[in-house]
């Protein structure tokens, strides 16, 4: 339907029509003119002939300016096409992602289309399709290394989380991993949530590396489990890294580092799941996996889409404007030659 934002607007719509009523006219400029013998006849029919198109004349001019007035209030009033109802899908989940930013992220033994590529950009790439099926759920993002930072609070903008993920850098936050510092950052933000949607808090923790710095990261899960946060978290990395030494070619196991232990015991403190990513295919596996957690109900939630057409009424009183002033200006040029 049709709607005016600010209607309130309108009441000023009889300020022109109070000023010519109520303020003292002007007089208007006399012009000198040619004067020749007339019959009188001829001029009594000239005479009622410029009194009527004075008239018309001022008629007019009161209209245009009552439009131009009219459209300019329209304009104002932020006039807008309110569309139907439209029910937004809301599972009443509450979902933080904690990404490692810590200096072994760069280690490129991701592939991706046959092409070897660092851990981050493998994250990137499927953690961003994970965040677009999130439909419904209230979404945020943490970033840790040397300490944790919320990057994005719970928001139902997916689209920004997933923005702020791909504009993520390594180094950002330092070189080191503080994997407790991650989880009492998320324990931080979901402790105040309704107590109805405490089945629905869960933090995955995504990492490449062993807790080194900041908080004991198995004391802090016992914190996570008072209040019902269940943890999933992701081991990534290869196991096996074909790599060219001053003794030829090697094999390494580029994820050595990767404590598993500890992000088992997180998970299963909390009555989450820990997931080991070898390649790309597992990460997008895992997520998959995750993306099938039951929603918690909650009340459905409607969103009326709504189009601006103040453009409209401001396009008609800029052309109207325009108009008027040629209007004028060639009328002025008339009375200035004698006409």
């Amino acid at each position: 339907m049709f709607s005016f934002l600010w209607p309130y607007v309108f009441v000023l719509a009889p300020i022109p029509w109070l000023i010519w009523r109520f303020m003292p006219a002007m007089e208007e400029e006399q012009t000198q003119a040619l004067k020749v013998p007339q019959i009188a006849l001829f001029k009594y029919a000239h005479n009622f002939q410029s009194e009527n198109k004075q008239n018309s004349y001022k008629k007019l001019k009161i209209t245009g300016i009552s439009l131009l007035w009219l459209l300019l209030l329209s304009t104002i009033a932020q006039p807008q096409w309110v569309g139907d109802p439209i029910k937004l899908p809301v599972s009443g989940r509450d979902l933080l992602l904690a990404v490692d930013l810590s200096g072994s992220m760069q280690e490129e033994d991701m592939q991706i289309d046959g092409k070897m590529y660092n851990r981050l950009i493998a994250v990137k790439l499927v953690v961003s399709e994970f965040i677009q099926k999130r439909k419904g759920d209230r979404l945020g993002l943490i970033l840790f290394a040397d300490h944790a930072y919320l990057q994005t609070p719970l928001t139902y903008d997916s689209q920004t989380v997933e923005t702020m993920l791909i504009e993520a850098e390594l180094g950002l936050a330092g070189q080191k991993t503080a994997i407790g510092e991650a989880i009492g950052l998320a324990i931080k933000r979901m402790k105040d949530l309704p107590a109805e949607q405490s089945s629905s808090r869960v933090l995955i923790l995504l990492t490449d590396g062993a807790n080194t710095a900041g908080i004991d990261p198995i004391k802090v899960a016992k914190l996570a489990k008072d209040i019902d946060l269940k943890i999933y978290t992701i081991g990534i990395g290869a196991d096996e890294l074909i790599v060219r030494t001053v003794f030829g070619r090697q094999r390494v196991n580029p994820s050595r580092d990767l404590d598993e232990d500890t992000l088992k015991s997180i998970a299963e403190i909390t009555g989450g799941e820990y997931f080991r990513a070898r390649d790309t295919n597992n990460l997008k596996q895992i997520y998959t996996r995750i993306n099938k957690i039951e929603p918690v109900e909650s009340d459905n939630k409607t969103y009326r889409p709504t189009q601006s057409l103040f453009h409209w009424p401001l396009s008609a009183f800029l052309l109207l404007s325009f108009v008027i002033a040629i209007f004028y200006r060639l009328d002025n040029q008339v009375n200035r030659a004698g006409v």
